[in-house]
């Protein structure tokens, strides 16, 4: 399986790169790719500004569709990746658990989209999705008109991880939490000192 980060977006809510913004001493860009590497034998980060990228041992690409959004991104990821399944994620997530991914791996014979779901929705920039999703994506995204990442379901093989999974691996329920603003670093930061 192929790691895939995202590393594409504006950040234009923080003001700043969020793949650089540091938690415990760390960047989340680094963070996400040593924690990638112990996972993946290929790690794809998919980004625009590839220059900015250039200190991280991983493959790097641009977004064939431009202006596309995590949908694009997927595109990009899944067309580079050598392997038949990728899991994707942002770089602004900081506490990803290892473990969970690996049990996320685990599930994925006889699926094409493999998916956390909790009562807040679907997680779908911490998935694992299948090489058989491409022509789906590339349709969505020629159409323009839907570039929800939610899209590509349609006509796939979904498994849904429950709640119930999720929380024996993230009882704190910090797996999935993001970076978009300053108060979202701050609360990232509180939490992980409770």
């Amino acid at each position: 399986m192929t790691g895939i980060i995202l590393s594409g977006g504006k950040s234009s809510r923080m003001g700043i790169n969020k793949a650089f913004l540091e938690i415990d001493g760390e960047r989340l860009i680094d963070r996400t790719v040593r924690q990638f590497k112990e996972l993946f034998p290929e790690v794809i980060l998919v980004t625009n500004e590839p220059l900015l990228y250039l200190d991280q041992d991983v493959a790097l690409v641009t977004d064939i569709y431009k202006r596309k959004g995590p949908l694009g991104g997927l595109y990009a990821g899944l067309y580079y990746a050598s392997f038949d399944y990728v899991f994707l994620c942002a770089c602004d997530m900081p506490y990803l658990n290892v473990e969970f991914i690996r049990y996320m791996m685990g599930q994925v014979a006889g699926y094409d989209v493999v998916i956390p779901e909790t009562s807040e929705g679907y997680f779908p920039l911490h998935a694992i999705y299948s090489r058989r999703a491409l022509p789906t994506i590339k349709n969505l995204l020629e159409r323009g008109d839907r570039l929800k990442v939610i899209g590509v379901f349609k006509g796939m093989r979904v498994l849904t991880i429950p709640e119930s999974v999720i929380r024996s691996y993230d009882p704190e329920g910090m797996m999935f939490l993001n970076i978009n603003t300053e108060q979202d670093l701050q609360q990232a930061l509180t939490l992980k000192h409770q």
